[in-house]
């Protein structure tokens, strides 16, 4: 794609890095085939190719977002299964997340869209402040239907009951069990650790039973993610920064051989700390090494090997791939290489590269198309006839399970189990 930036616009990195994403794009249409909102809606300007049109149009003529583009930027999922299937390599991963800083450096949302938004990007990265809100949430779900019509939605997906915190998500050091083989930090999180706190005690169970010490730093919190696809930048900045320096302070003193995370939309984000932090002369080395030993759970103990099944389990599992970790992270066959050794048989689901819909805070912001796909992805599920649903995302376990009755655990629950460890709640 030929494009026309001055030598002006090129001095600012992002723009050069804008620059150098757009004119790889060669046109070719390859990316609307599994563009989940041009399958939705069949609309050129809601595909990959018709959004990196108005990206470029919009960042090379210096112009404040348009409605029209913001539109069709904020119907963008960033599940990134455009990246998977360019021949051309296109990054649109970060072209994207450019236009959403833009978007929000110039363009005026209407009133409540700017408030919904701010109580989102306020409290879901807050483990405190997201659990009062649910409380909250749980006492007005009776009379969502007289609710405004955008918060309905939230009340929604909001669970039926709060579960109780969790120690496993406090700093400290849990010791492996028997001789230590590796050390390594644990995303304790933040929206997670309040809908679905299990996950993070299972991970921490089967990381120790397999002989890593398992550290959850003092400081560490939320990724950034959730106010970074927000257009948020200076937030999700300093989020980001706060985990880097956490878990540099940890690489300096004891050393750590890997940091695992066990949501795969943040694993996304915190290997893209490198290239977040590139022009940032007192973080950007720190940054680096983060985002070169960060790996997703399923990834990491696909290398270290899993113990053998301790627990007879044998149940029918429709694998999820989040987008995050088939596209995202480019890990496809770990996960379900893993259930399969732990005993579990393993079902291919149909359209497997098409998202659930979740995508961050997108089943709350666009519910309508969100539901359509949440619906889709049910159907594909619910067609290979399983007994368990399992997927390596917080997202996708909460908007997977408002559409089905099927059980929906995380894959490291089950292999938890598996291994040794309680059966996950829910499970008949």
């Amino acid at each position: 794609m030929q494009t026309h930036f001055t030598l002006a616009q090129l001095a600012d990195p992002d723009i050069a890095e804008s620059n150098k994403i757009l004119r790889a794009c060669v046109h070719c249409g390859f990316c609307t085939a599994t563009c989940p909102t041009f399958v939705l809606l069949g609309d050129e300007l809601d595909s990959p190719r018709g959004r990196i049109y108005q990206i470029k149009d919009m960042l090379e003529n210096a112009r404040p977002a348009t409605e029209r583009v913001v539109k069709h930027i904020d119907r963008c999922l960033s599940c990134l299964s455009c990246m998977t299937t360019c021949p051309s390599g296109v990054h649109y991963m970060h072209l994207v997340d450019h236009a959403r800083a833009h978007i929000e450096e110039t363009y005026r949302r209407p009133l409540v869209d700017r408030l919904l938004r701010r109580v989102l990007a306020l409290v879901i990265p807050r483990p405190a402040l997201f659990r009062l809100a649910l409380v909250g949430a749980v006492l007005a779900r009776p009379f969502a239907a007289l609710m405004p019509k955008k918060l309905q939605p939230m009340l929604r997906m909001a669970p039926k009951s709060l579960k109780s915190p969790s120690r496993v998500d406090t700093p400290q050091v849990i010791p492996a069990e028997g001789m230590r083989v590796k050390r390594v930090a644990v995303l304790a999180g933040c929206a997670q650790q309040v809908l679905e706190p299990s996950i993070n005690e299972a991970t921490a169970r089967l990381l120790t039973r397999h002989g890593c010490e398992v550290v959850v730093a003092k400081s560490a919190g939320c990724c950034g993610s959730l106010v970074h696809h927000m257009g948020r930048t200076a937030e999700s900045h300093a989020q980001a920064a706060a985990n880097i320096e956490a878990w540099s302070r940890e690489i300096a003193g004891e050393g750590l051989d890997a940091i695992v995370i066990n949501a795969s939309g943040c694993g996304t984000t915190i290997k893209d700390y490198g290239f977040m932090f590139r022009d940032d002369p007192a973080l950007k080395e720190k940054a680096a090494k983060v985002s070169a030993i960060a790996k997703d759970v399923s990834e990491f103990l696909a290398e270290i090997g899993l113990k053998a099944p301790a627990t007879p389990t044998g149940q029918v599992v429709a694998y999820h791939a989040a987008c995050s970790i088939q596209h995202g992270q480019r890990i496809r066959e770990q996960p379900k290489a893993l259930l399969r050794s732990a005993g579990f048989v393993v079902k291919d689901v149909p359209e497997a590269h098409l998202c659930c819909g979740s995508a961050g805070t997108y089943n709350l912001l666009q519910p309508e198309l969100a539901t359509q796909l949440r619906d889709r992805k049910v159907r594909n599920i619910e067609s290979t006839q399983p007994q368990i649903i399992a997927a390596g995302n917080i997202g996708c376990l909460t908007q997977i399970a408002t559409g089905t009755g099927i059980p929906v655990v995380h894959t490291i629950e089950l292999l938890d189990w598996a291994t040794g460890g309680p059966k996950p709640a829910g499970l008949p």
